[in-house]
């Protein structure tokens, strides 16, 4: 699970694996895999990192390391 803030400054847990994409319109805007669509303060960037930091964690990409060297 990520932790994200909605737009009213919500804080959510959302389970990044049914994250199917992420939109900037300004706002950023996560669809997931049901079609629902949740709206977020994070930039698409933040949202990815903490995606990508998450898949790491569960060791989906446990082949890819953090960019600079840093472990």
């Amino acid at each position: 699970m990520i932790q994200l803030t909605m737009l009213n400054r919500t804080k959510i847990s959302l389970n990044a694996i049914y994250i199917e994409r992420l939109d900037a319109t300004p706002d950023t805007i996560i669809t997931m895999a049901s079609g629902k669509k949740v709206y977020v303060l994070e930039t698409v960037e933040e949202v990815s990192e903490k995606v990508t930091d998450y898949y790491r964690k569960i060791n989906l990409l446990s082949g890819l390391h953090k960019p600079n060297g840093e472990e």
